[in-house]
């Protein structure tokens, strides 16, 4: 089970808080290796209710094991509360999860259903253009293509690493369990994460590696 895989996780990341610097570790100041208490069964279960989706199972595990959100990669993990009317990440609002579109494919590369053409998502350079009103109006369509909020329905803001860096968790569809990163402020596409194997990263994965480069420092 998914929840074999986070058994003693949150003990070694309390005892981390003791032995590691904020310094040493990306992001710990922020969250100093405090971790959310874990939430129950049923309190998962009216989650995924509330939300519509089955959680991926590693992050569902994380949940019940280790906790509702905290200590981790970057500045942490996003925690799961519950609020009036429902369930949501707490996050500010450049970093909140489209709770209403969980249910829907996590396709980056599809805007209303539709393929985007890939030079749709390459940035207009100033210098392409004559005039720069020509360049403002591809800038913005452009723009508009590249942070269009359909390019990530389907999928958890998990993680901010500041400056408008985000990691998603995909909930539905065929990348569902996978971890992507969204680094379109520097004008880097959606991309999924891999090992230094070519594997692709779970939440799982990536939440475990970051805590065994933290243990390594």
């Amino acid at each position: 089970m998914a929840e074999e895989l986070w058994k003693g996780v949150r003990e070694r990341v309390s005892r981390l808080a003791d032995r590691v610097g904020p310094a040493e570790v990306f992001g710990a100041g922020a969250h100093g290796f405090a971790v959310e208490p874990p939430l129950t069964g049923d309190a998962v279960e009216d989650a995924e209710r509330a939300l519509g989706v089955r959680l991926p199972e590693e992050y569902r595990g994380f949940l019940l094991e280790v906790g509702a959100g905290g200590a981790g990669p970057a500045y942490g993990v996003f925690a799961l509360n519950q609020v009036a009317g429902g369930w949501e990440w707490a996050a500010k609002d450049t970093h909140r999860t489209d709770t209403d579109r969980l249910r829907e494919p996590f396709t980056p590369q599809h805007i209303g259903g539709r393929a985007i053409e890939p030079l749709d998502l390459r940035a207009p350079h100033r210098y392409d253009f004559e005039y720069r009103g020509d360049y403002e109006s591809a800038y913005g369509r452009w723009a508009d293509a590249f942070w269009h909020p359909d390019r990530t329905a389907g999928a958890i803001c998990v993680c901010d690493e500041g400056c408008l860096r985000r990691y998603w968790l995909v909930v539905t569809g065929a990348e569902r369990g996978t971890i992507w990163r969204d680094y379109r402020t520097d004008g880097l596409d959606l991309a999924p994460l891999f090992d230094v194997d070519g594997g692709r990263l779970t939440f799982g994965r990536w939440y475990l590696a970051w805590l065994d480069e933290a243990e390594r420092r």
